[in-house]
């Protein structure tokens, strides 16, 4: 696999070994060994899966306390991926990595604790499947608000979002609560 840092150095793209042939193709998507070998040394939790129409925006999430990082991948469809660096001590904080995930290009994404995660699904539908490295606590939960101006992400145009009222009644970025 290559491991690549993103324009925010600790999210890291992964892109997976495919080996294919006229059956179909196979890949790794875990193997605790490699990743620890490639500087991603977390243990993991629990897994998620979801299926979102196109337009859907889920997110953009974080815990303020258990803080979780997840590992993300696409096994259907396409989605615009976003992360935000929520740590005030680190330089890129306020920042955003975003790109495509999709079942055809096959990347992931490393997420490390300490950045709001969310996405926007970009085909008709898309399946959803990540890591985490600690539970979801529902009382730590906070949503920072998507379309924020002042963290200016270029979401895809031409698309009418839907949201989650949770998602649509996000936090501005300028009154959220961040990581020390």
């Amino acid at each position: 696999m290559q491991v690549s840092p993103t324009s925010l150095p600790d999210v890291l793209l992964i892109e997976p070994t495919v080996f294919g042939d006229a059956r179909g193709f196979f890949l790794e998507s875990w193997n605790r060994r490699a990743f620890a070998n490639a500087g991603i040394d977390v243990d993991f939790v629990q897994d998620n899966h979801s299926r979102s129409r196109y337009g859907v925006v889920r997110g953009l999430h974080y815990q303020i306390e258990h803080a979780q990082g997840k590992l993300v991948r696409v096994t259907e469809g396409a989605v615009f991926d976003v992360a935000v660096d929520l740590r005030r001590a680190s330089p890129t904080f306020g920042q955003h990595v975003a790109l495509e995930l999709s079942a055809a290009n096959r990347r992931m994404l490393f997420i490390p604790p300490g950045f709001a995660h969310g996405f926007m699904v970009v085909s008709d539908a898309a399946e959803f499947l990540y890591k985490t490295t600690d539970y979801w606590y529902p009382e730590h939960e906070r949503t920072l608000l998507w379309n924020d101006a002042v963290l200016a992400i270029a979401w895809p145009s031409g698309t009418s979002p839907s949201l989650a009222p949770k998602d649509a009644a996000g936090t501005p970025f300028s009154s959220a609560e961040c990581y020390e």
